[in-house]
């Protein structure tokens, strides 16, 4: 008979993995983490190490918010990505498609490369301006990319208790790049410092739209949760928040007390990825227990 901790435990990790990988979790579970065949990416991988830990739930908030900041990327996600009208439908695609492209099987990760560019040929427009986008635009490819990855990055070395080193850092980075150039983007950062010189490089372009300030509502506000749900959400929330790049804050209209950030923000961010972290590490989960077909592919 299980303990009483063990039953929240695993109901706390069901309730997760329903809201990140949808009522098909344990189909989506068992194509990525015990279908058989060769893995790009080593389990003790930077990449696996970073994109299979708990801060990638307040990296991924930030990661939204921070992409938010570019018009034309934010006009593409308005109206065409459904993030308002299925927001969870469109966390479990994404969702699906990080864990197969880090975790899952080499060829199920080509499959759904392929699928992700023939979906981007399909998105373009212009925003309110009348600038036009596109989803195959290597140069808004790099920007989600690299607001992205720097975000998971930042979330793991804060949260994880065994940050990458520096040189491990560089390689996530290097590894990270893989999925990029599949995707369209030609020359992809391949170090932290090459990382930091192309988000810099994005700051002329960055505005404080209304796109991006519906994102902060939608987000932080309002997020398309239960109650019981939204005090967890928003420890997460608040860690990411503290996680932004002070001029990110500033424009999305958060201007918070450096006191507040570090002595509120960032312990709840703590507390809340510690909790994630606690619910999905259950040694008795399949996938915390790689077969041993996830072993690296040959590059």
């Amino acid at each position: 008979m299980r303990s009483p901790i063990s039953v929240a435990r695993r109901g706390l990790a069901e309730s997760l993995r329903r809201r990140v990988a949808g009522p098909d979790a344990e189909r989506r579970a068992h194509a990525i983490w015990l279908a058989p065949g060769e893995r790009r990416f080593a389990p003790d991988d930077p990449i696996c190490r970073v994109q299979g830990h708990a801060g990638m739930y307040a990296g991924g908030i930030r990661a939204l918010l921070l992409q938010s900041l570019h018009p034309l990327a934010m006009a593409g996600v308005g109206e065409h990505s459904g993030y308002r009208d299925d927001p969870w439908g469109r966390l479990q695609r994404t969702s699906e498609f990080l864990a197969m492209t880090t975790f899952g099987p080499s060829e199920s990760a080509e499959r759904i490369l392929d699928k992700i560019n023939r979906i981007h040929e399909t998105v373009s427009g212009s925003d309110r301006q009348g600038r036009p986008y596109s989803a195959t635009d290597p140069h808004l490819l790099r920007w989600v990319h690299v607001a992205e990855i720097d975000s998971f990055l930042v979330a793991h070395q804060r949260y994880s208790r065994t940050p990458l080193t520096a040189a491990e850092a560089d390689r996530y980075v290097d590894q990270a790049a893989y999925v990029a150039t599949r995707l369209g983007i030609a020359d992809p950062p391949r170090t932290v410092q090459a990382l930091q010189e192309s988000l810099a490089a994005y700051r002329p372009e960055l505005e404080t739209t209304p796109g991006a300030l519906d994102v902060v509502r939608f987000l932080l506000h309002d997020p398309p949760l239960p109650a019981a749900a939204r005090p967890g959400f928003w420890m997460l929330a608040a860690g990411a928040v503290e996680l932004l790049p002070e001029y990110a804050r500033e424009m999305l209209g958060l201007r918070y007390p450096t006191p507040l950030l570090r002595g509120v923000a960032a312990p709840l961010g703590r507390i809340g990825t510690a909790a994630v972290a606690w619910a999905l590490d259950d040694p008795d989960e399949p996938r915390n227990r790689p077969g041993s077909s996830a072993v690296r592919a040959e590059a």
